[in-house]
């Protein structure tokens, strides 16, 4: 009987092609269906500043390309500055209110809004959209607050850092803060994803290193080494590009933690920073 016989490099090269095929087809996925790998926006707000005891006003501020946005401002009487609160790419601004307890004891009113396609806000998120709605929200402190440039301190928390960069580059407030945040998206992609080709990938740049080279106000960087999201070194990375004066506080605790597990030495922190603003 006839017996056909297998090559066995007609094998290996019909693994190769197959392997070859899978790897194509998994980059093809993560390049689809990146924007869901970035912005994971939730709709209902669950919480408002009253339930925590903050007053509030609830806010609502047109984009240059007509996307109206949903936002909370938070006034302190005399405040000395107001912080224009950036957050990161998961929730939106009810998931927020620690941070903006801890801003309103340290005498600071806050300004914080929920990005295009988060919260309440209209429209989808994307790179420039975040931008435009960053830009938005220092318009609405200038105009409708009448707040002065000096009076604005920008803070990006995450993702927000790397947008709250891109806007202290194009404004000039009395100071940034930027804390858990990435230098780029390539780069905290090539951490997490060392096996696919992010950087010819990546459909989105949020460039905080390069930004932060072009702000010339006082700049805070903080971080934790126990950060599993964005490591410890994106901290370090960003404080070494950062132009003086400049300040470097360590956290503890992961990513989205850090800041309540810090406590006391968190508060301080900020408070000392703000302090030196003046």
């Amino acid at each position: 009987m006839y017996r056909k016989e297998y090559s066995p490099v007609s094998t290996i090269l019909g693994w190769l092609v197959f392997a070859a095929a899978c790897y194509a087809a998994l980059v093809a996925v993560a390049y689809i269906l990146q924007p869901r790998m970035v912005y994971f926006p939730i709709s209902q707000v669950q919480m408002i500043p009253s339930q925590v005891g903050l007053p509030y006003q609830d806010v609502r501020i047109e984009t240059g390309d007509g996307v109206k946005l949903h936002g909370w401002y938070v006034p302190v009487e005399g405040a000395a500055y107001t912080v224009l609160f950036l957050h990161g790419n998961a929730g939106n601004i009810s998931h927020r209110l620690e941070s903006l307890a801890i801003l309103h004891r340290l005498g600071l009113s806050t300004l914080i809004i929920d990005y295009r396609g988060y919260g309440n806000s209209q429209g989808s998120p994307d790179e420039n959209g975040t931008y435009q709605d960053a830009m938005a929200a220092w318009d609405y402190l200038r105009r409708e607050q009448r707040r002065q440039p000096g009076d604005i301190i920008i803070f990006g928390r995450s993702l927000g850092g790397a947008v709250a960069a891109w806007l202290a580059a194009q404004v000039e407030p009395r100071g940034l803060i930027l804390e858990s945040t990435f230098t780029s998206l390539a780069d905290l992609g090539a951490d997490h994803y060392w096996y696919l080709p992010v950087r010819w990938l990546t459909r989105y740049g949020y460039d905080t290193r390069e930004r932060l080279s072009e702000v010339s106000v006082p700049v805070l960087i903080a971080h934790s080494r126990d950060d599993r999201i964005v490591a410890f070194k994106h901290g370090q990375t960003l404080y070494a590009a950062a132009r003086p004066p400049k300040h470097f506080l360590e956290l503890s605790g992961g990513h989205n933690e850090a800041f309540v597990l810090s406590g006391a030495h968190y508060v301080d922190g900020l408070r000392q920073f703000v302090a030196s603003l003046r």
